[in-house]
């Protein structure tokens, strides 16, 4: 039961983190662009726009930054903590903005502050909670953990374009702009108060437990990390640059390349994508799971190696009709892009000590995510100069996954050789057979 209410929060509040986090992708392109940055050519308002949805992952290292801090000196739960009241009510501000009609440069403004806040929240959130799981674990089953709250970046997406296709559904188009894109964004207040109150209940992990016990804290992590492990930042850095542009794009960019370029309705991009992203649900711990017995290198050399493959096809395909979108978008993004995110949490922690961990795996992720970010800029560009090429989008693709396959070939399989405290692990699977063993007499 306490592992169980331990992946639950840790899921809960990633859920939740995301998908206000992904609100905001969404509604870039089918809101802001024209309520927060009208301009007379539609392809600069998509720009400015892109260009805030950017500033919220450029934000996201301070985070990383910040919480890591506090969560390798404090603790894991405290830092989980504010990261949801940051995102939360961050979200729920966006949703009572007046518009660039109402307040002119202001209201843009404010939204770029907001959409600041969110990336620097998020930056101390997926760290944490793949942490408050994965120190949670014990030995033989951290990749199924691990990959828990993972499930947080389909179902939050799934929650956020679902919001949105109902809300879109249920009212006109002049509705929709005029007030129904805000319900999502305020219903975030009540998810966050459930997340707290699952959160408030969980106990520290055993791992920061020990460190602080035995009094190995580091005064200041990010030094610390840089000086002992600044070769596993880099390495994580260049791990996540290949996926994470084609999965920003997949997940984000997409909208707006179906509906501008290939013609597609507003609803169609939104049910491919939410198709996709439903198929993940069922992808990520399905591979997590198996990652604990053949290792997660292999999982991610070969996801990384099947993307490579199907990038030129899915831009070919794609535009030819909404069977091909769909099956497309569910087999690149569902299971090769889900198979290679299902691993990446506890891969990337594998690779940092317990007193820096928090640190080290926020920071390396999140500088990543700053760069590809601002994939949508580039994107928009491209669209403007070669239109929808699939050779042109597909090279920069794989230009990029080809650097993180090289990295992953030379990386440690850390299944084998970890950063993981193996008595903490003993411990904690110890603890786990009493319990059974306990459980079982009772019964019997």
């Amino acid at each position: 039961m306490k592992k169980a209410k331990i992946l639950l929060a840790s899921l809960v509040g990633s859920i939740i983190e995301w998908y206000d986090f992904y609100l905001y992708g969404t509604a870039t392109g089918l809101v802001f662009s024209s309520l927060f940055f009208p301009n007379h050519d539609p392809a600069v308002s998509i720009l400015i726009a892109f260009a805030t949805f950017g500033a919220g992952y450029a934000a996201r290292p301070i985070g990383s930054i910040i919480f890591g801090h506090m969560g390798d000196r404090i603790g894991r739960k405290a830092s989980l903590m504010l990261t949801l009241i940051g995102m939360g009510g961050s979200s729920f501000l966006i949703g009572l903005l007046p518009t660039y009609a109402q307040i002119g440069i202001i209201a843009p403004a404010m939204l770029v502050i907001l959409r600041l806040l969110q990336g620097i929240a998020l930056g101390g959130e997926w760290g944490g909670a793949v942490l408050l799981a994965t120190e949670s674990a014990g030995k033989g089953i951290r990749g199924f953990f691990g990959s828990v709250p993972q499930l947080g970046v389909p179902i939050g997406l799934v929650l956020g374009t679902f919001s949105f296709t109902i809300i879109s559904a249920l009212t006109t188009e002049a509705q929709f702009m005029a007030w129904g894109w805000r319900i999502p964004f305020l219903f975030s207040i009540v998810l966050i108060v459930i997340a707290v109150w699952i959160r408030s209940g969980i106990e520290e992990t055993p791992e920061f437990q020990r460190k602080k016990e035995q009094g190995e804290l580091e005064k200041i992590p990010v030094v610390a990390v840089f000086k002992y492990n600044a070769k596993d930042i880099f390495r994580l850095i260049g791990l996540k640059l290949g996926d994470g542009f084609f999965n920003v794009f997949l997940m984000s960019f997409i909208l707006v390349y179906a509906t501008t370029y290939l013609d597609y309705s507003r609803d169609t991009a939104l049910l491919g994508l939410t198709l996709s992203c439903a198929t993940m649900i069922i992808t990520i711990p399905l591979v997590g799971y198996l990652s604990d017995f053949i290792g997660r290198k292999i999982i991610y050399t070969g996801g990384l190696v099947a993307m490579i493959v199907l990038t030129i096809p899915y831009f070919m395909t794609i535009p030819i009709n909404t069977t091909w979108f769909f099956t497309m978008q569910i087999v690149l993004l569902g299971f090769v892009w889900g198979a290679i995110f299902a691993t990446q949490g506890t891969l990337f922690s594998e690779l940092f000590p317990a007193n820096v961990r928090y640190t080290g795996l926020s920071l390396g992720y999140q500088i990543a995510a700053a760069i590809v970010g601002f994939g949508p800029m580039i994107w928009t560009a491209m669209g403007t100069s070669f239109g929808a090429s699939p050779f042109a989008f597909g090279g920069f693709m794989i230009a990029s996954l080809v650097v993180s396959l090289v990295l992953i070939l030379f990386a440690p399989d850390t299944r084998v050789v970890s950063q993981y405290d193996d008595d903490v692990e003993d411990k904690v699977t110890s603890l786990d057979n009493e319990v059974k063993e306990k459980t079982a007499v009772e019964l019997s």
